[in-house]
């Protein structure tokens, strides 16, 4: 006698099923993962009278900026050589950015830079459309920069902080928040 044994073939089913399963428990976990572990990126607003170098600055005055920053250390060398602020003259001459006059400064604004007493320099505009007029307060080692992108701007007379404020100028800060840089733990 034989004997005959019925096999079903295996569900296809059944193993999708499972699979589909475990793909969704590793999606959980690893978007568990992520979100515990995910850093939260806060802007830290800057007051009224201050401009955000990264984010409020257009690109030629984002140059000229970093070029005024770079500047300030030539500028505190010759200051100490010969016991006197240098011209903007003595530093184009130099060929110190923003200081020279060349076809980046003609595209960044043709600034007219002037030393201003004590201890600061005035980059008006021709284009304040491109960028604004620029004054850079030589006091310290840190840079002490501020912007008025009005058109029709007269000099200063008075270079302290209110005064400047409320002529229209806003200082220019740099803030390193996670944005610009990363912070690893190990």
């Amino acid at each position: 006698m034989s004997t005959t044994q019925v096999v079903r073939p295996a569900g296809a089913g059944h193993e999708t099923l499972y699979v589909l399963l475990l793909c969704l428990i590793i999606l959980a976990v690893a978007g568990t993962v992520v979100a515990l572990h995910g850093e939260t990126q806060a802007v830290v607003a800057v007051p009224s009278h201050q401009l955000d170098a990264r984010r409020d600055l257009s690109a030629a005055e984002q140059g000229i900026y970093a070029d005024l920053r770079v500047t300030l250390d030539e500028i505190h060398w010759l200051q100490q050589a010969h016991s006197a602020l240098p011209t903007p003259a003595q530093l184009a001459e130099e060929g110190f950015a923003p200081f020279a006059q060349d076809a980046s400064s003609v595209s960044r604004g043709d600034h007219r830079w002037q030393l201003l007493a004590p201890s600061a320099y005035l980059g008006v505009s021709q284009a304040p459309a491109t960028s604004g007029s620029l004054l850079m307060r030589v006091t310290g080692a840190e840079p002490d920069i501020w912007l008025n992108r009005r058109p029709d701007l007269a000099a200063p007379a008075d270079l302290t902080d209110q005064a400047l404020i409320a002529a229209g100028w806003q200082q220019v800060v740099a803030q390193f928040d996670a944005g610009v840089t990363r912070q690893h733990r190990h």
